[in-house]
């Protein structure tokens, strides 16, 4: 929001591309073998040489596409122009380092240590960045300031580091590959239906305009912070019970997943829809209210995205890899198709619903892949308990905002705030499986449980 309201859309849009561009060679630079190391780790068998293998693999694809960006330079014009294409090859080195060692912590299991780092990786990345752009640093600060949080928290991180650099064969690094194939190809298709439309926007419209696409784009991915969250934990968890053949741990964890993402992600969609356009006018700016069409479409996207996600989640850490890899190619091309066409007939409305079509597209067929396997059933009692509570919740904020005049902020985080403290205390209410394991994860942590509710 500071960004927004300092730099405006047209150094975030040049920010965002840069993000852009290191996710998309970040990947290639990856070629899949961090999810399999991951995968090989978390299954307990000669863990240090799988290690081993993959950082090995890793240096040496870093080293080639550094060589390989160095001998193209003149090539990424708008990169130049930014000024950030050096800040891109600290970043892929940064990511070298942090990459390895949040892989092994991942796939020992230290999901705690991993969710704590990742909340310093940001709180450092959004210190070093508001402080470079106000000394006037623009879009090179906003790249150092992502470079820095990678940095510091790699530091943090290696004091948790228990695996060792060993000696490592062939039949390791085959192993690794065989499964890192079909991710890093699954993967590729996921990069580029996150990227296609940032890039097509940049390409077809101008930076201003890829700053206020990737800005609503952010602001609705706080209904998927349960939905990622969730799935960093399950991964390892579902891939040792699938080497264990624990099929039905696998079914009950894959139906209350989704339960507690559509529990944050419902009531949020909800109410930014209603609430949306004046979010976006006094948190970012006059030239950001214009994105209330894709916040919507992109709220909505956030709804299918809790399926999807876990649906090709249980297929990679079940290995079966090469079935998610088939589902996303069809969206991916699904996904470049819609852009190529949207984008230039309604602009960054259409990248959205070229979004929304994917994901949904995307669900469908790997929902019908992961059936073949797995009894996929839904928790209908808590799921209907989330759309009452969220419809009262709805009916409230949909009431303030028709006879209260919202004029500035603070009258707009008002109905935002009653609207969640209603909404939490009506699923407490109405869903007292819901209740009784919030209510032991918070007794845990020895936080007092009101006995109001």
């Amino acid at each position: 929001m500071y960004f927004a309201h300092t730099v405006g859309a047209g150094v975030l849009g040049g920010y965002f591309l840069f993000m852009a561009y290191f996710g998309i060679i970040n990947l290639v630079s990856d070629g899949g073998f961090g999810g399999a190391a991951i995968k090989r780790i978390s299954e307990g068998e000669e863990q240090d040489a799988y290690f081993s293998a993959f950082f090995a693999l890793r240096s040496f694809f870093v080293t080639v596409v550094i060589v390989a960006l160095l001998a193209f330079r003149e090539d990424f014009v708008d990169l130049n122009n930014a000024g950030v294409f050096n800040w891109l090859l600290v970043a892929l080195i940064g990511s070298l380092v942090y990459g390895a060692v949040n892989i092994a912590i991942a796939g020992r299991g230290k999901i705690g240590i991993q969710a704590t780092c990742g909340f310093f990786t940001e709180i450092t990345r959004i210190i070093v960045q508001v402080t470079a752009v106000f000394f006037g640093y623009g879009v090179a600060g906003l790249a150092g300031g992502f470079v820095a949080g990678m940095i510091v928290v790699s530091i943090i991180e290696l004091r948790f580091f228990d695996l060792h650099l060993v000696r490592f064969g062939w039949r390791h690094i085959k192993s690794l590959s065989t499964f890192s194939f079909w991710l890093f190809l699954t993967s590729s298709g996921v990069m580029v239906y996150s990227y296609a439309d940032t890039v097509m926007i940049g390409y077809y419209m101008s930076n201003p305009d890829v700053g206020v696409y990737r800005v609503v784009l952010q602001f609705t991915s706080i209904a998927a912070l349960a939905t990622t969250s969730l799935q960093v934990t399950l991964w390892p968890k579902v891939s040792r019970w699938g080497k264990t053949g624990e099929i039905i741990q696998i079914e009950k964890s894959l139906s209350r997943a989704i339960t507690y993402a559509l529990l944050l992600a419902t009531p949020l969609c909800i109410g930014s829809v209603l609430l949306g356009d004046k979010l976006l006018y006094y948190f970012y700016g006059a030239d950001f209210a214009k994105g209330y069409p894709v916040l919507v479409v992109l709220f909505i996207v956030q709804i299918i995205n809790v399926f999807q996600f876990f649906f090709l989640t249980y297929l990679g850490a079940m290995d079966m890899q090469k079935n998610a890899f088939k589902v996303t190619s069809v969206a991916t091309t699904a996904n470049i198709v819609l852009n190529a066409v949207l984008i230039p007939l309604i602009g960054i409305t259409g990248a959205a619903i070229a979004t929304f079509v994917t994901l949904s597209l995307n669900a469908l067929l790997a929902r019908r892949v992961l059936a073949r396997t797995l009894t996929i059933a839904l928790e209908h009692e808590s799921l209907l308990n989330i759309l009452k509570a969220t419809v009262v919740m709805g009916l409230f904020v949909g009431g303030y905002r028709m006879v209260v005049p919202i004029e500035n902020v603070w009258m707009a985080l008002v109905p935002l705030v009653l609207g969640a403290g209603m909404y939490g205390v009506l699923m407490l209410r109405f869903d007292r499986k819901i209740y009784e394991e919030l209510k032991g994860i918070m007794m845990q942590m020895n936080v007092v449980w009101p006995k109001w509710i």
